[in-house]
């Protein structure tokens, strides 16, 4: 079993990494909102939902700095993967843009429920924060199934994806 301070390095790292990722998704979207596709409603929304990325990111910045953690190797790829993806999903349509962020959330609701459940009167702070963190996400889960995201046909299997990545990425940076 793991020490508590490696635990807690690992979830800091993971946390860094998958907020740092979904700003990129966002900024993705937007560049593809800026060039491709317009849509100013849909824009407005993911400008919106990019400041809690940034919010959520900066705190996890700050965290690895305190506490002298090292990031995860993999950030360039995360950024490059995060902002294709989010290019991506966004050139495919609204409602493509939309299953993107409800099916990212969907997999950081359960992966930080789980660190909530671990996180012990020792990182009280820190579990305050990721618990409003959650509640964020959770909110843009909502919002994106309120503007179009769905499950239905072809976006069945792109959710599959999505999540079957973000599951990945986690693995991933929780180790490297």
């Amino acid at each position: 079993m793991k020490n508590s301070k490696t635990k807690i390095e690992e979830f800091i790292r993971v946390d860094h990494a998958g907020e740092r990722g979904a700003v990129k998704i966002y900024e993705g979207q937007l560049l593809a909102l800026n060039t491709v596709v317009k849509d100013e409603d849909l824009k407005k929304i993911i400008e919106e939902m990019k400041i809690h990325e940034k919010e959520h990111c900066n705190f996890f910045e700050n965290e690895i700095r305190k506490r002298k953690i090292k990031p995860t190797k993999f950030l360039p790829l995360w950024d490059l993967l995060g902002v294709g993806l989010g290019f991506g999903s966004t050139i495919l349509g609204k409602k493509a843009a939309m299953l993107c962020t409800a099916s990212v959330e969907e997999v950081i609701d359960k992966h930080y429920q789980n660190q909530i459940n671990q996180l012990g009167p020792e990182e009280q702070e820190l579990k305050k924060k990721i618990i409003k963190f959650r509640e964020d996400e959770l909110h843009h889960k909502d919002i994106a199934y309120k503007k179009g995201a769905t499950k239905k046909g072809f976006y069945s299997i792109m959710d599959k994806i999505i999540k079957t990545g973000s599951k990945l990425a986690i693995n991933i940076s929780e180790k490297i």
